[in-house]
């Protein structure tokens, strides 16, 4: 039984990187709703001489509070920000002075050691249950990839304004990865691995 878990969780974290290999290369998802910034080399220089060597997540336009603020002043900070949201540009800047590599390998053997653990976890999940039917194991961890779209792209949509067409498509790639897993989990794992209620193995 463990055994054919884990080549289920294998073989589904291949067809997952497949299907997202696809998502992104031949069908553009990744790219959906990601734009160029026009005279992209006059920020990038401002960015430079402002930011310098200090990579990190900022967000703009900051609480201008400084680094330890009283509770006061992040109460003052926060009744200051729908003004200053509506009268600046705002959003979220992950900058990396020059000089950073760029790794394809790398970047996509941490991928698909991501989507295989994805994997493995959900068809672990899966085989903790006692659903039998092809239709029932598919539709778990279908729910499963719903849960792991909505959990971090919404939020980013609701709090940080990434576009509809971004959130859209990347829970779109999200969701039909897990239905890959889910169809290779339903194939792999036979009846025979799920116990019907009540029968104890002595």
């Amino acid at each position: 039984m463990t055994k054919r878990v884990l080549l289920a969780g294998v073989l589904g974290g291949i067809a997952m990187f497949i299907w997202t290999s696809i998502a992104h290369m031949a069908l553009s998802l990744g790219e959906a709703g990601i734009r160029e910034i026009p005279n992209e080399s006059a920020v990038l220089s401002a960015m430079q001489s402002s930011i310098g060597e200090q990579r990190g997540l900022y967000i703009f336009p900051g609480p201008s509070v400084g680094p330890n603020p009283t509770r006061q002043q992040k109460k003052e900070a926060m009744n200051s920000l729908p003004e200053k949201y509506a009268n600046n540009p705002s959003g979220l800047l992950m900058y990396h002075p020059p000089g950073r590599p760029f790794g394809l390998a790398r970047g996509l053997g941490i991928e698909f050691a991501t989507e295989l653990l994805e994997s493995i976890l959900a068809v672990f999940l899966l085989a903790q249950t006692r659903i039998a039917s092809f239709a029932g194991r598919l539709g778990f961890v279908f729910v499963a990839g719903i849960l792991a779209a909505i959990a971090t792209n919404v939020s980013y949509w609701n709090w940080y304004g990434f576009p509809c067409v971004y959130t859209a498509a990347y829970m779109l790639i999200q969701i039909v990865g897990f239905i890959c897993v889910g169809i290779v989990a339903a194939l792999v794992l036979g009846k025979e691995n799920f116990r019907p209620p009540g029968k104890l193995d002595f």
